[in-house]
């Protein structure tokens, strides 16, 4: 049965929405963070990936977070996905959400309140008919600021069944037009969700009028099966991030709940807008913003997912691909054509592979591009697709960094104890350091501390090949801790001690932004 929705008009029963919240849970990873400009690029290709709804921060958070909802939220102001800013069930979050969502042509207030009773106890410290109470004004005053409000339940798939469904029906009395019912921690099992989702819909008043949602976690590896789980039994918007990011050990990855929908379609008859073939670029997108690559073996974007060793599987699928791979590598953005340019391409080339691989750039940003190209190609035999995307990532997400790497010299051998010399630009102004250390990297990296002092410890160093080959670029992850505070930083370089330089300024940059940010305070019964 269709409905009818503030923000899609009339939705048909076989239509999934999804809600993408990389930009928000996703980064309350430990170690991942993101700069204005870096989530600005994000809700872009989140857009093109045809997301539905992207919740763009926690509004009240930090004036960091607002201006990052509110500067998406502006850029759709237009067209694009629906906007949404995270809120409590506080009036101070909700009137800022409001305030961050209300540029965007569709924008979307999202208010979550725990309704377990352990949460309730614990966290909230109010009674079950105190709760209600606050879901009912909270939500009221939500409605009263934007027409799109989508309520969350948290910790409902721990809640009592019959306390959640009053829960749920006090939410659509006062007006909300999304009803989301989160696993929190990730306990639940598939029939435990289908279980709830099916009970929603049989003994809640007015369920049939609204989008039920789900919000899985992945700690015991089940977020994406319990979101299948929970379409079957009703749910028609489905929360999850890009690789499945998320607190602790993640979301329900998006790509996979994508693909499971599009590859089984048999068992799974539901439309969605995503656009598969941009998956794996916006994958990389995030993996280089954040310093985080995928595991190998990753559905969908792992390097290993459509790659075949053993006889037998190869056999099979020179012969006949269907024998081995049940979706094919382009349906997500694979390509196998991965020679692309050398020295003499020219600009014109250059910008044509760039389109190609998913990039718009403009003129300047292009010219730092082309140049970093160039430079590559005069190091490096043969230009892979994946060494465009290691440069051009490297060069152009980070371009509004704080802290820029201008020089490097390093001096080492047998016998002499190794130096180096950096200079860095430092909000707008050039700035020297000189320092040695145990090895090239160590010293590399003392220098760059002595210009830009911290307390930050060294807690991963790892350097990988972007391509094969003895001229293949490296691509370093750098991860520094900062009281608690977790960052990680990638570069990319045919010289590994650049690399190192440019990862460890990334992760720099992180830090600098990380420390800007506080978190609000818990909502008590007293607030």
């Amino acid at each position: 049965m269709a409905i009818h929705h503030p923000s899609f008009g009339k939705l048909d029963d076989d239509r999934i929405i999804f809600f993408d919240t990389t930009l928000r849970d996703g980064e309350q990873s430990p170690g991942f963070s993101m700069n204005l400009e870096e989530k600005l690029r994000m809700a872009e290709a989140l857009s093109e990936l045809g997301v539905d709804v992207m919740e763009a921060g926690f509004a009240i958070a930090s004036p960091g977070d607002f201006d990052s909802v509110h500067s998406i939220a502006t850029r759709f102001a237009k067209d694009g996905p629906v906007v949404a800013s995270l809120s409590r069930a506080a009036q101070a979050d909700i009137l800022r959400s409001a305030e961050a969502v209300k540029p965007a042509a569709r924008g979307r207030i999202h208010i979550v309140l725990a309704t377990s009773d352990l949460h309730m106890r614990v966290k909230l410290r109010m009674s079950r008919e105190e709760v209600l109470e606050l879901i009912h004004s909270s939500v009221t005053l939500g409605r009263n600021h934007a027409e799109d409000v989508e309520w969350s339940a948290e910790d409902g798939s721990r809640s009592d069944i019959d306390f959640l469904c009053r829960c749920v029906e006090t939410a659509i009395k006062a007006g909300a037009t999304t009803i989301n019912i989160p696993d929190t921690v990730g306990y639940s099992m598939p029939e435990d969700m289908a279980a709830i989702f099916r009970a929603l819909r049989e003994r809640v008043p007015g369920a049939d009028q609204v989008i039920l949602s789900a919000h899985n976690h992945n700690d015991l590896g089940m977020a994406v099966a319990n979101t299948i789980a929970a379409i079957q039994a009703g749910a028609r918007q489905i929360e999850s991030t890009i690789n499945g990011i998320g607190e602790r050990a993640g979301n329900a990855s998006l790509e996979e709940v994508a693909m499971a929908l599009r590859t089984r379609h048999d068992a799974l008859p539901y439309r969605t807008n995503i656009v598969t073939q941009n998956i794996l670029r916006t994958s990389k997108l995030l993996a280089t913003i954040t310093g985080f690559d995928v595991q190998p073996n990753k559905a969908i974007v792992g390097r290993n997912a459509f790659a075949h060793e053993s006889g037998i599987h190869q056999d099979g699928v020179l012969k006949d691909k269907s024998t081995y791979e049940i979706m094919t590598p382009e349906s997500v953005g694979w390509t196998t054509n991965s020679i692309v340019l050398g020295k003499h391409s020219g600009r014109a080339a250059f910008r044509d592979k760039l389109a190609g691989l998913g990039y718009t750039l403009g003129d300047n940003q292009l010219n730092d591009a082309f140049r970093r190209f160039k430079d590559l190609a005069d190091r490096k035999k043969t230009v892979f697709d994946e060494d465009i995307i290691a440069l051009v990532d490297d060069e152009v997400v980070r371009i509004k960094d704080r802290v820029k790497l201008l020089a490097l010299t390093v001096a080492t051998g047998i016998g002499t104890r190794p130096t180096a010399s950096v200079a860095l630009e430092v909000d707008g102004e050039q700035c020297d350091g000189v320092a040695g250390g145990d090895g090239a990297v160590d010293a590399t990296f003392n220098a760059l501390q002595q210009v830009v002092p911290h307390r930050a410890e060294l807690k991963l160093y790892a350097v990988q090949s972007v391509t094969g080959g003895t001229d293949a670029q490296a691509r370093v992850t750098v991860r520094l801790e900062e009281d608690g505070k977790l960052v990680d930083g990638q570069g990319a370089d045919t010289d590994t001690i650049i690399a190192s330089a440019r990862a460890y300024v990334h992760a720099l940059n992180k830090l600098l932004a990380k420390r800007a940010r506080t978190a609000p305070p818990e909502i008590m019964r007293s607030a």
